[in-house]
């Protein structure tokens, strides 16, 4: 990959960081601005604050690049589709709790007409989105069979899987929709980012011309996203904790940065990952 394409592949992923740092420096100007022991209990329900814009808008735009982005493998592209797809919804439908540290009071609407509106009309643009990407698999195979692969279909299929569940969520339960769906997705897609980051960690064991002593640092990453939220969950068990679930979203969006700019940094030049074959492979540390 050279040119004009490397750079797009760039500017994309240097988006995603932009956007990361753009909601972090939101929601700590919007902290500043309360008492410094008052934070809401979660960043998702920050929304219910001045940073709600941004929320929104960082969200959005986030699950639009992983979308757009070309994984290094079929899986790998699966999942980063899978965590985008859900990402809209995450911003669009606000978790249930307002929490109560607000630096100014924040005038919402009628919230369930808003996720009503907004939700719709994401799914008007998703369905002929979801046509469209059917008529380039078939136009790929057609034209090149033998660089077609099956799992073009799975992941059009899983595609398909999680946005006609969530329309049908839509349609039949709106207010189980409205009360639940932010929950859904947001785990879901963190769970795929997990995945995505375990699976950079097996490909760099693959990759060709990395050194057999370097660190991997895939799997440093991967093994904190799944460690430090699990702390996190049993300390809020064993002495209570109100802001667990801040503290989990927090650790999973700065370690999901590390890991982008880890790749970004890895990628720089190549834009997608060579591997070697397994056989050829370094033993996995994990």
């Amino acid at each position: 990959m050279t040119g004009y394409p490397i750079k797009t592949y760039r500017y994309l992923r240097m988006a995603m960081v932009a956007m990361i740092v753009l909601l972090g420096a939101a929601v700590v100007i919007e902290w500043s601005k309360t008492d410094p022991h008052c934070l809401q209990t979660s960043i998702s329900a920050y929304y219910y604050t001045p940073v709600r814009a941004i929320f929104v808008g960082a969200l959005i735009t986030i699950g639009v690049c992983m979308v757009v982005l070309k994984g290094n493998t079929e899986t790998e592209d699966i999942l980063l589709n899978v965590a985008g797809i859900l990402a809209p919804g995450v911003a669009l439908v606000p978790t249930p709790g307002q929490g109560h540290c607000h630096s100014v009071p924040v005038v919402l609407g009628d919230a369930a007409a808003n996720v009503s509106n907004n939700m719709l009309a994401l799914f008007v643009v998703g369905v002929p989105c979801l046509l469209l990407t059917a008529v380039f698999i078939v136009r790929d195979r057609i034209r090149d069979p033998d660089g077609w692969t099956p799992l073009y279909l799975l992941g059009l299929g899983v595609a398909v899987l999680i946005f006609g569940g969530g329309l049908a969520w839509f349609v039949v339960d709106r207010s189980g929709f409205i009360g639940h769906a932010h929950y859904a997705a947001a785990i879901v897609m963190f769970a795929c980012i997990v995945v995505v980051v375990l699976a950079n960690a097996e490909q760099l064991r693959r990759k060709r011309g990395v050194p057999r002593s370097r660190a991997n640092r895939y799997s440093v990453i991967a093994v904190a996203m799944v460690v430090v939220p699990l702390l996190m969950y049993v300390w809020k068990k064993l002495f209570g904790w109100d802001h667990a679930v801040l503290g989990i979203e927090a650790a999973l969006i700065v370690l999901f940065a590390a890991f982008w700019i880890s790749q970004t940094a890895e990628l720089w030049n190549e834009g997608l990952r060579q591997e070697l074959p397994r056989s050829q492979a370094t033993p996995s540390p994990l």
